[in-house]
């Protein structure tokens, strides 16, 4: 599991896989790996891979699934009192077999088996990315008008649910809220924009705190036996937001972030047209990126890792 110098000054991959034989795997997603414990729940390993574009890169980033589980596990704490999550507490440790301990420790955690909901709930405090693109074609966001004359990264109104589809392979699409209605109910949209909205400006208003401005960001969510909302997989991360640090900020400009979006710049340099395979990194491209989820994690849940 270390980073080795390969040609052209790049890190050879992998530096992490999960590969336990001592439970059922039940999936690999792009980052995280899922293993069957029981009938009832699942433990959740995630991985140092990285995807952009929806298209995972064949460099992982080191110490990356770590950061992800400390900072998701932060939140799930911290915003317990708006929507149930899908953690047990359960070590995840203490459901593999004793050689395996190693590649779970601190970048897994046990939760309960619940049946997600086939969209993604996306806030937008801030007007970037596709946003910012949709605003320049449309003087729209997914649908949602916006007041004229507003500049790329330029903080909105109010906070925007701009829910997606979540694609196996390939892109993720946005949709219309009626459209995730049509999909999933209109009582269980309405509650999940709700809910998505609340913690988002809750996360927000903390990071500020913390110097930190999360500019977009996207939940997921699942329904358990009795129908109730239960928020899943990661949340509040570099993987899953933009966050920016406050006194670097200025509408009008792209500001620096501690997320992927320094991945996403580079590959935007790159005559690549966002189809796998995906280019390789470069070495400098790979450390910039690590420091930079690790900052995140220190800014925000004053974590570092060992």
């Amino acid at each position: 599991m270390e980073a080795r110098a390969g040609e052209g000054g790049r890190l050879s991959a992998p530096l992490f896989e999960s590969s336990l034989a001592s439970l059922p795997r039940l999936g690999r997603g792009k980052v995280r790996d899922l293993y069957a414990v029981g009938e009832d729940r699942m433990l959740i390993v995630a991985s140092d891979r990285l995807s952009a574009f929806d298209v995972v890169l064949p460099d992982p980033i080191p110490d990356k699934g770590r950061v992800l589980t400390q900072l998701s596990n932060f939140w799930f704490a911290r915003l317990a009192h708006v929507v149930p999550n899908h953690l047990t507490g359960a070590d995840p440790e203490a459901v593999v077999a004793e050689a395996e301990k190693p590649q779970v420790r601190g970048r897994s955690v046990v939760v309960r088996k619940l049946r997600p909901l086939p969209v993604e709930a996306v806030v937008r405090g801030y007007l970037i990315g596709s946003g910012w693109k949709d605003y320049q074609a449309s003087g729209a966001v997914c649908g949602i008008p916006l007041p004229k004359g507003l500049h790329q990264a330029q903080q909105l109104p109010e906070p925007i649910f701009t829910p997606a589809t979540k694609a196996q392979s390939g892109h993720d699409e946005n949709i219309s809220f009626e459209r995730m209605r049509g999909i999933v109910g209109a009582a269980v949209a309405d509650a999940v924009r709700d809910i998505s909205i609340r913690l988002y400006r809750e996360a927000a208003d903390y990071a500020a705190t913390r110097g930190i401005l999360i500019a977009d960001t996207k939940f997921e969510f699942g329904l358990d036996r009795e129908g109730g909302i239960v928020l899943i997989d990661e949340i509040l991360t570099a993987d899953s937001s933009r966050f920016w640090p406050a006194d670097q900020y200025r509408a009008g400009v792209s500001p620096p972030s501690f997320d992927k979006q320094y991945v996403r710049d580079y590959l935007e340099t790159l005559a690549w047209d966002k189809t796998p395979p995906a280019p390789r990194l470069p070495r400098e491209v790979i450390e910039k990126t690590a420091e930079k989820y690790r900052e995140a994690l220190w800014r925000i849940a004053g974590l570092r890792l060992p």
